[in-house]
């Protein structure tokens, strides 16, 4: 049987996506359900003085509206982990209190039989406000910052080895110079949106979440209510790109809504919502130093990125994370300061730290390569690393000098002229710019079942969640591949808490994290039945040993005798079965300030762990010796783009992506995955920015047709290639995750051919065409 994993299989889910029977969170309309719409702050500090609610109170339709004085009360959660279920802002529970921290902050829900009237009666909703004077701009605000302890999950952030200092003043040739991005919006297709229903103490909810597991157990505890009384569904999203990694307060607001008026209540956040309510890139001041030697080696590089949090959480921006493993250097001093604002809190963004870091030091260097007259690939060839040397391990698999090759290769960078504003095609600027791509590549522990039933169908159940990117289609084949049964045969059901746990999707962890437990799994129920038909005197197998036996299109048979063997369906009805059932638990994890799942199990985890045990699968996975090793995944970037003379406006025509990313599990969604992330980069660079009012604080750009996002017009030809080398290191299956790696590098090979076309260095994103004129 022809291996399916690799292969470019069309998306299992996509008939019902085209035909509108794919159910998001939106769309599940239990019977009697109203509907809810969240009423905003419209001051950025403050307290509410009175909030009127009589108008509202009174407009057809409404059946309550919820506010801080008759809302129920809530508990704080103790997770800070989106694996284990984030709150976004820890310190301002929505509804709890009277006090305002930032324009838009949730005020009130007003609950009503149809979405229509919930809206216009919240636009009847007035609040009088004690106002405070909000702190919001980051640049003026400067000399307030503070150097965080830790990063999400406790992640090092401020990272220091040799003596940088010392090292910048002996370099032959130095660079300093400071690189800026703007805020920026998430903006996934789908907005958020959750669905709540009690049936007495038991609590329904669908909702749009990148952690299915973990906002069920942190609705459970904020709530106040037994984990196992709470079931979170997400079969669907329509993307998420960090935004739905942490919860926000509609899910919580919905089921306290559902409680207050005894009815299932649907609310979903408007597109202007989206723009306060739902998390944020933050903004960042990156200084970049770099010296080196006459040669181009690197002795010293310096990375202060000043970023901004809320008054009510923090989250740090790693921005310099990167730059720490990126290329070979005795010297670095990696640091990170917050300053806190009366805006959103901001939360992970596709490539959260890397997407911004890496255009900043990926810009410093391209500037660095022109200033040594060195071309900018020589550059990281020289300063070329074999080790994370601030961690002082070896990479499990590095094949970057390949990528820089076939992308060079492709881009046609030996045959253009290096010399900024040098090519000229009719009234346009020609460029060409490059840059290095990386992300960490994480693993956390996941468990998984695989059913096997007498028709010869199987079910894969996990409870992670596929948030677009094609989790359904790639286990599919896994399970597929390890079960040997044809794709159609096999059913992977994800996105329900009542499923054995998953990873969350954070951090491109997901196909190195469920892929072996469902491997594992789908090994484990394979082995059983085999033992059984070895076990049964009524079986051709009987007697055989295990290893001489194969599966094959459902059925078993022996390597040397494919005519010898029976179907699964034959020893299942033979011994009466209707299934059989196996859990795998893979206790794994490459994030080294966290244990793999430490806690003590219970119920199915605990009966997961037991058979985890004997399964060959699990434990050979287990007992690999990770610890000597740094785990990333790599990639070069390539863009060609043409600059109008006239207009300074920026058309790119051609990028090519070449990425090392382990094993690619389909070809077609791996593509898909990495023009996408480009795409962002294409946004980040030359149009993405929101913008706050400078007299309140308040976003402006609270639509797309303000927040200019990249459309089929601006879209260049792409050359996606990938190296497809398996990490068998990091697990199994070889895969590191590919979902943000297209985005790193991206925005500094489309900055850096704008300035090989124009011989004009912006170090202002987005690049529009004012700063080229």
């Amino acid at each position: 049987m022809n291996e399916l994993v690799g292969k470019p299989v069309d998306r299992v889910d996509g008939r019902l996506k085209v035909t509108g029977t794919a159910n998001y969170s939106a769309e599940y309309y239990p019977k009697n359900v109203a509907y809810g719409v969240i009423v905003e702050s419209t001051i950025a500090k403050g307290r509410i003085k009175n909030i009127d609610i009589t108008t509202a109170g009174k407009a057809p339709g409404v059946i309550n509206i919820m506010t801080y004085k008759n809302s129920m009360n809530l508990h704080f959660p103790q997770s800070s982990d989106p694996g284990g279920g984030k709150y976004a802002e820890k310190d301002l529970l929505p509804l709890q209190n009277d006090r305002i921290f930032y324009g838009g902050q949730a005020i009130a829900v007003v609950i009503a039989e149809t979405f229509e009237q919930a809206e216009q009666a919240a636009m009847l909703v007035t609040a009088d406000y004690e106002k405070d004077k909000p702190v919001f701009d980051l640049e003026k605000n400067v000399e307030k910052a503070y150097k965080p302890v830790a990063g999400l999950g406790g992640s090092q952030i401020q990272m220091t080895r040799g003596n940088t200092e010392a090292a910048l003043q002996n370099a032959s040739v130095k660079l300093e110079e400071t690189y800026t991005t703007p805020v920026y919006h998430h903006n996934a297709m789908e907005p958020h949106a959750t669905t709540a229903e009690w049936n007495g103490d038991q609590l329904m909810i669908y909702d749009a979440t990148q952690s299915v597991m973990g906002s069920k157990n942190l609705m459970a505890a904020m709530l106040g209510v037994e984990p196992e009384k709470v079931r979170l569904v997400a079969l669907f999203i329509g993307g998420g790109f960090g935004s739905k990694g942490f919860s926000w307060p509609n899910t919580v607001l919905t089921a306290m809504a559902a409680k207050l008026v005894n009815r299932p209540v649907k609310l979903v956040l408007k597109r202007q919502q989206m723009f306060t309510n739902a998390g944020r890139r933050t903004q960042t001041i990156q200084k970049i130093s770099l010296g080196t030697d006459n040669t181009g080696k690197l002795n010293a590089i310096k990375h202060a990125t000043t970023s901004e949090s809320s008054f009510v959480d923090e989250f740090v921006e790693p921005a310099g994370v990167a730059t720490a493993m990126l290329y070979s250097c005795a010297n670095a001093d990696i640091n990170h300061s917050l300053v806190r604002l009366n805006k959103g809190t901001p939360c992970p963004t596709r490539a959260p730290g890397e997407a911004p870091g890496t255009y900043a030091i990926e810009a410093a260097m391209d500037e660095l390569a022109y200033k040594l007259n060195m071309d900018p690939i020589q550059l990281r060839l020289v300063n070329y690393n074999e080790k994370d040397e601030q961690k002082n391990q070896q990479f499990s698999s590095k094949n970057l000098k390949e990528c820089y090759q076939r992308g060079a290769d492709a881009i046609g960078w030996a045959q253009r002229n290096p010399k900024p504003g040098s090519i000229r095609e009719g009234n346009y600027l020609v460029g060409y710019g490059m840059a290095t791509a990386t992300y960490p590549a994480n693993r956390s522990a996941s468990t998984a079942k695989a059913v096997l039933f007498p028709d010869g169908h199987a079910e894969i159940l996990c409870g992670t969640q596929d948030i677009g990117t094609g989790t359904y289609t790639i286990m599919t084949q896994v399970a597929a591949d390890a079960l040997g049964l044809p794709i159609e045969k096999v059913k992977v059901k994800l996105g329900d808490s009542s499923y054995p746990k998953g990873a969350n999707s954070g951090g491109s962890q997901v196909s190195a994290s469920v892929g072996p437990a469902i491997r594992a799994a789908a090994l484990g129920a394979k082995s059983k039945l085999v033992k059984m038909a070895i076990a049964d005197a009524g079986s051709p197998l009987h007697g055989q040993k295990e290893e001489t036996i194969i599966a094959d299109n459902g059925q078993l048979h022996l390597i040397n005798q494919p005519d010898k063997g029976e179907t699964y369906s034959a020893i299942l009805n033979r011994h009466g079965l209707d299934k059989i059932e196996v859990l795998a638990t893979t206790n794994v994890s490459t994030r080294q300030q966290q244990e793999a799942n430490p806690a003590a199990k219970t119920g199915a985890e605990a009966q997961a762990a037991q058979e985890s045990k004997s399964n060959p699968a699990v434990q050979e996975d287990e007992h690999t010796d990770r610890k000597p090793y740094s785990f990333h995944s790599f990639g070069a970037q390539f863009v060609k783009l043409r600059v109008d003379a006239q207009l300074g406006t920026v058309h790119i025509d051609k990028i090519v992506s070449v990425m090392d990313v382990g094993k690619v599990m389909n070809l077609k969604t791996a593509k898909n995955q990495i023009m996408g992330g480009a795409i962002f980069g294409i946004g980040m660079a030359l149009m993405e920015e929101t913008a706050y009012d400078p007299n309140d604080g308040r976003v402006v750009t609270r639509d797309l047709a303000q927040y200019l996002v990249p459309v089929h017009a601006d879209m260049p030809e792409f050359d996606i290639q990938f190296i497809d080398k398996p990490d068998t290191i990091i697990s199994p299956i070889g895969a590191r995750g590919i979902g943000e790696i297209g985005i790193t590098g991206i925005t500094a090979a489309i900055v850096n051919a704008i300035y090989h076309a124009t011989g004009k260095r912006v170090r202002n994103l987005p690049v529009t065409p004012d700063k080229l004129l």
